[in-house]
């Protein structure tokens, strides 16, 4: 490992996409900070297992991204650690329903700060160290931005938001920064209260036109080429659905 490899912080990163996105930029040189909120065990085990793999490569940091004050602790600790940073990768992402007559401002305040609010003001705290190194921001958007989901108006709401965000950073930190997003389909099914059963599943690939569902990998694999092969792309969302945004 030498001091100038290249620094990604990732939040929401102890488990599912996050992991694999971790262990995929790791691979390819990078020093990840890995962000989690109440998933520690995970996170410190992926943390270990990296650095076994590479020494002082991995760390694991533990924010609340509800809590602005949090957030900025977060920015400041990511950066200390190597004193440099060249991507976030806002993946942290609050999803389940959230039907009109049912909802209620704690979900509303969740929802919107892990989705918008945490993205926002990471960008803004980290702003400066990605302007050094020319780096990148890559944003978890959602195909729910532009085509809502039933039953989750908070949620598609706060993820169009997100595709906002993404573009208007692309204008604000260019041309130094560049700043894209990522629109999954279905890659992971819900877990918890957002859980399909198994009609759920089968309705949704039946929109897909690659018939099966997508992998986390996918996902990882796309960031990288964000990151790393198109240096000249921003301010885009690209999705990664089988198509099923087209279908």
């Amino acid at each position: 490992m030498t001091t100038d490899a290249p620094v990604a912080l990732l939040t929401g990163a102890a488990r599912r996409i996050g992991a694999v996105t971790a262990k995929t930029l790791h691979a390819s040189g990078y020093r990840v900070v890995i962000h989690y909120r109440g998933s520690q065990q995970d996170a410190e085990a992926l943390s270990h297992e990296l650095n076994a793999l590479r020494p002082d490569s991995a760390v694991a940091l533990q924010a609340d991204l509800s809590q602005l004050k949090d957030v900025q602790q977060l920015a400041e600790n990511a950066l200390k650690q190597w004193g440099r940073m060249d991507a976030l990768i806002n993946n942290a992402s609050s999803f389940y329903p959230t039907p009109v007559g049912e909802a209620s401002e704690e979900q509303w305040n969740d929802l919107m700060s892990s989705n918008l609010k945490a993205p926002f003001f990471l960008a803004q705290a980290l702003a400066d160290a990605l302007k050094e190194t020319e780096g990148a921001i890559i944003t978890m958007a959602d195909i729910h931005a532009e085509r809502p989901l039933k039953n989750h108006p908070i949620y598609c709401a706060a993820k169009a938001g997100n595709v906002m965000l993404t573009k208007s950073l692309a204008r604000e930190l260019a041309p130094e920064v560049r700043v894209n997003g990522i629109a999954p389909g279905a890659i992971l099914w819900p877990e918890q209260e957002a859980e399909l059963d198994d009609d759920g599943k089968a309705t949704i690939l039946d929109r897909v036109p690659l018939n099966r569902p997508g992998d986390p990998q996918d996902i990882a694999d796309t960031i990288l080429f964000l990151l790393t092969k198109a240096p000249y792309i921003t301010g885009q969302i690209i999705a990664v659905d089988g198509g099923r945004s087209v279908s």
